[in-house]
């Protein structure tokens, strides 16, 4: 996958997460002690680490007190480092991908982590959605993000979102899967994406193409290539 942007590393803007560089702590799991109004408190061994968490998360999560539960995380410092004041924290997410598409929001210009953090209120196939289908109108109603900002959103992240905008809802690492529901496939980014262009190449719309391929993945198999994810699309079993 390579390095991801936004590890730790000086800061030149409080609020943004550098990028290039590796979080000193990549996953934390523990047991769900509190869930407050922006964070989540995780006791492990004689710790307890405070992890921000977007408010989508929170509401996955706060039925779980109690419970052990992991966070994939990364760092930023918040402060001034001008006046000698910088307090290092962690931002948690239940998933990687919802950790990949936290610091790819991350990358549009005047997005820095705690902007992102408060805006992504919704799960992140439904912003990532939003982006791929180009609706600046839903993205403005999303905590903090106007008109302006919706359509740099848009602009920037409209091509690198469709692995997203096709993932699985979020789900809790150890939470069993529902009856009458598939696990999640295993199957790369980048066959989605090629697959979906595939289909947007001969005439599918984008809706037509995202129903055809979440129709392919729910079945619950491995696909390795795209032309094992479009035999699947087409199969007729």
């Amino acid at each position: 996958m390579g390095q991801r942007p936004g590890r730790i590393g000086a800061l030149t803007h409080p609020a943004r997460l550098p990028p290039g560089r590796q979080s000193m702590i990549t996953k934390i799991t523990g047991i769900l002690s509190r869930v407050l109004d922006e964070e989540v408190r995780i006791t492990a061994g004689p710790f307890e680490y405070q992890v921000l968490v977007p408010e989508f998360i929170r509401r996955t999560v706060q039925m779980r007190i109690g419970k052990e539960i992991a966070f994939h995380t990364v760092h930023f410092f918040d402060g001034d480092p001008s006046r000698g004041k910088v307090i290092p924290r962690l931002v948690g997410f239940l998933t990687e991908d919802e950790l990949d598409f936290f610091e790819l929001f991350c990358t549009v210009d005047k997005i820095g982590t705690k902007k992102a953090l408060k805006a992504l209120a919704r799960p992140i196939k439904e912003v990532a959605d939003a982006i791929q289908r180009q609706d600046s109108k839903w993205l403005s109603t999303l905590p903090g993000v106007g008109a302006p900002t919706a359509d740099k959103i848009v602009a920037t992240l409209r091509r690198k979102v469709t692995r997203y905008a096709l993932g699985s809802p979020p789900r809790s690492e150890g939470e069993p899967v529902a009856e009458g529901t598939e696990a999640p496939v295993a199957v790369s980014g980048e066959v989605i994406d090629l697959a979906y262009q595939a289909l947007l190449s001969v005439g599918n719309t984008p809706q037509d193409a995202r129903t055809r391929l979440d129709k392919a993945l729910a079945k619950g198999l491995t696909y390795c290539s795209v032309q094992e994810l479009l035999a699947a699309i087409y199969s007729k079993g």
